[in-house]
């Protein structure tokens, strides 16, 4: 099987996970720091970083779990197919 690494790095995930990351981290930065914001003061930029992060790295775990899975059904079709086409001929 591909490392995790492979998966999250591979077939639009970082793009994804980023757009993910972009459009909810925004959201929740609104509703936890918007009043900082709006009061013209600067919200805690650590917050602000990892309500960005978060979103991000959940999107990625989704989207490697995902293809993690449909790796081992694919490829598990594939080995018991196998299976039963050699014991078939013996």
């Amino acid at each position: 099987m591909p490392s995790w690494w492979h998966f999250a790095t591979s077939e639009g995930t970082p793009g994804h996970a980023l757009i993910m990351g972009v459009i909810v981290g925004t959201i929740l930065t609104a509703i936890n720091q918007g009043d900082f914001i709006l009061a013209g003061q600067t919200p805690d930029l650590l917050k602000v970083g990892l309500t960005y992060l978060v979103p991000y790295c959940v999107a990625t775990y989704g989207a490697v779990t995902a293809k993690r899975a449909a790796w081992r059904r694919h490829n598990g079709a594939d080995a018991a197919a196998q299976g039963q086409a050699s014991r078939k001929s013996a």
